[in-house]
C-alpha cells in the first residue's frame, strides 16, 4: 500500500512539473489518473449521467485552467475532488431551481433518474441502498458516498469540502443510522 501511495504521489508531482514544459501529456496524465475516480464520485452526486459528462467536463476545463497555479499546499486529487464536488454541487442547484422543487420532490427525482437510468447496471439490493442514500440531505450524501464508497479519509474530505473531520464523522454517522433504518423498514 505504501509503494502505491508514494507512487500516486510521485505521479502527481509528475504531471504538475510536466504542465510547466508539456501541457498535452501533461493533461492527458491527469486525465488518465483521475477520470474514472471522478466520474464515479460526481454520478454518486448527480446521479444521471448526461449531468456527470458535463460535471466532470467542467471540472476538467477548470482544473485545466488552474494547474499552473496549483501551489502543491494540498495534493492533487483533494484538489480535483474538491473541483468535481462543487461541480457536481453547482450543477445540482441548477437543476432544482429549474425544476422550482422541494426537498422532497428533488429526492423523487433523482430516485426516478436512477430507476430509469440506462447505465445503471446494480442489482435490487444495490437500487434499494441508492434509493435510500437519496433520501439523505445533500451534504451527509456526498459524506456516505466519499467515505463508504471511495474510501476517502476524514483528513482529505476535511480538505475537499472544507469542513471538520468532527462534522464530518457525525455526517457519516447520522447518515448510516438513517440508511439502517430505511433498509430495515423494507
Amino acid at each position: 500500500m505504501q509503494a502505491s501511495k508514494n507512487s500516486k504521489k510521485d505521479l502527481d508531482k509528475t504531471i504538475v512539473e510536466l504542465y510547466k514544459t508539456d501541457q498535452n501529456k501533461a493533461f492527458g496524465m491527469l486525465m488518465q489518473q483521475y477520470q474514472q475516480s471522478l466520474y464515479w464520485h460526481i454520478r454518486k452526486i448527480l446521479i444521471s449521467h448526461d449531468d456527470t459528462d458535463d460535471a466532470l467536463q467542467n471540472t476538467f476545463v477548470k482544473a485545466w485552467k488552474s494547474l499552473a497555479k496549483f501551489r502543491g499546499d494540498s495534493k492533487l486529487y483533494t484538489w480535483l475532488y474538491r473541483i468535481a464536488t462543487n461541480e457536481a454541487i453547482t450543477l445540482l442547484n441548477k437543476n432544482k431551481t429549474k425544476i422550482t422543487s422541494t426537498i422532497d420532490d428533488n429526492e423523487n427525482l433523482l430516485a426516478e433518474t436512477l430507476t430509469s437510468d440506462e447505465y445503471f447496471s446494480g442489482d435490487e439490493i444495490q437500487r434499494k441502498l441508492q434509493k435510500a442514500i437519496l433520501t439523505l440531505p445533500e451534504k451527509q450524501r456526498i459524506v456516505f458516498n466519499m467515505k463508504y464508497f471511495d474510501e476517502i479519509k476524514y483528513q482529505d474530505m476535511s480538505e475537499i469540502l472544507g469542513t471538520s473531520v468532527g462534522a464530518l464523522k457525525a455526517s457519516y454517522h447520522h447518515a448510516v443510522k438513517k440508511i439502517e433504518l430505511i433498509l430495515s423498514e423494507d
